[in-house]
């Protein structure tokens, strides 16, 4: 395994501090498809700033972390150097990758395990055996899409706050696959407080708890974590308040997130809708979209998906992703890093390649576009948006694609229907 992963960390961190190092550092860190008003380190620099004068941050439109971030960003550019600052950044992916590969890793051998035990899973032994599967292999997969993942690099590079929420997010699932309601309740409280949205991952997190439990201990452990949950929650909020001496950062944290003042362009939907509109129609679609991104999902999905909680919160991911006032390529990347953990689907999806080529497209049509609408002045706002809503109707076909083949793989394995022939993998040959 050492032999494996050694040579991917070795090239992880070199391409990382490459980068950091180079002029590109400063190109990447103000791209608006990597920053956001949410994440970016420039305005966690000037809030610090602002904060150590003696001035309260949250006083005007500038920034929108946590104080508890603000105190441990404060520490980090007190003592930290330009060296020290680098390798946090990479140590955090790093640490993320490896929860990821565990996650990963477990999720694979509970679904064999399960499906052995029921007789609709055929891919175990046999497989194996023929090296076309193996724990550590599975693990690596999930590994490298993490750490060799473009959005995740420009997300590191680019030294936006984005990483430690997908650390937090990685911690996250690490808890509910070993069923800690303390670390599942701690980090999604602290996502909750950043960024609102992740709360809805309580629903997994439940579920996966909950499975294989008698009545009486679902319910006693649904209360147990609703309740753990809202006493972190609560806890921290007072925190902040002991920190602040006031309650000035709510509204620029939870009313920035809702309200969406700033307009200002990223590869989300919210900009340039509430850019077009006329005002008197801003608060019929700004609850259109929270509704859309918090709520509307969360109960259907729940529904259908309550066997396959680790779906459900790659669901809800996405959806977040998609749909949030301020998304970043790093929510992105992070949630594609999972793909791995479908793996056992990828026959049953049909848009693979369309998708694939939508996302690299608008990958590199953004700053293109970007550039011919702020610098060159040869096209609008309307190019940029095209690019954004095609990125994200081809984030809305992966989700679904997936969702479609998880339906397939489910039917076929019940009615024992596999592309065996003779005992041999069938291959589809084009002549």
């Amino acid at each position: 395994m050492l032999t494996k992963w050694l040579p991917n960390f070795i090239l992880a961190v070199a391409v990382r501090f490459l980068l950091m190092n180079s002029e590109y550092q400063k190109v990447i860190s103000e791209r608006v498809e990597v920053s956001t008003a949410l994440n970016s380190w420039k305005r966690v620099t000037e809030g610090v700033y602002l904060h150590n004068f003696g001035i309260d941050p949250y006083s005007g439109d500038l920034f929108h972390e946590t104080p508890i971030c603000l105190y441990v960003f404060d520490i980090i550019q007190r003592y930290f150097p330009w060296w020290a600052l680098c390798l946090l950044f990479v140590v955090t992916d790093l640490i993320t990758a490896l929860c990821l590969a565990y996650v990963g890793n477990s999720y694979a051998n509970s679904r064999v395990s399960v499906y052995k035990l029921v007789k609709i899973f055929i891919c175990s032994k046999k497989e194996k055996d023929n090296g076309t599967s193996t724990e550590t292999d599975f693990a690596l997969y999930v590994l490298m899409a993490y750490l060799f993942n473009p959005y995740i690099i420009l997300n590191c590079v680019g030294f936006t706050t984005t990483v430690f929420s997908n650390l937090l997010n990685s911690i996250a699932l690490v808890a509910m696959i070993r069923h800690s309601i303390f670390w599942s309740c701690i980090s999604l409280a602290l996502l909750t407080l950043q960024n609102l949205y992740p709360i809805s991952l309580l629903v997994p997190v439940a579920i996966y708890m909950c499975n294989n439990k008698s009545e009486k201990n679902v319910k006693s452990t649904v209360i147990i974590l609703i309740i753990t949950f809202l006493s972190m929650f609560t806890l921290l909020l007072g925190l902040c308040y002991y920190i602040m001496g006031s309650w000035s950062f709510f509204w620029n944290i939870f009313g920035f997130i809702l309200l969406v003042p700033d307009l200002r362009p990223n590869i989300g939907l919210y900009w340039y809708f509430l850019t077009e509109m006329f005002e008197h129609f801003r608060s019929l679609f700004i609850a259109s979209f929270q509704i859309n991104v918090s709520l509307l999902y969360i109960v259907p999905l729940a529904l259908r998906l309550r066997r396959e909680p680790v779906l459900l919160a790659f669901s809800y991911l996405a959806i977040m992703t998609i749909f949030k006032s301020y998304p970043c390529v790093g929510d992105v990347g992070f949630y594609i890093s999972l793909l791995p953990f479908w793996i056992h689907l990828f026959q049953h999806m049909q848009q693979g390649f369309v998708i694939g080529c939508f996302m690299l497209v608008c990958t590199g049509f953004a700053p293109i576009v970007w550039h011919q609408w702020i610098y060159a002045r040869s096209a609008n706002a309307n190019f940029y948006f095209g690019v954004t809503l095609a990125f994200a109707v081809a984030q809305i076909f992966l989700l679904t694609d997936i969702l479609f083949a998880s339906v397939k793989y489910e039917f076929a394995s019940r009615h024992n229907i596999n592309k065996d022939i003779s005992g041999n993998k069938a291959k589809l040959l084009l002549e």
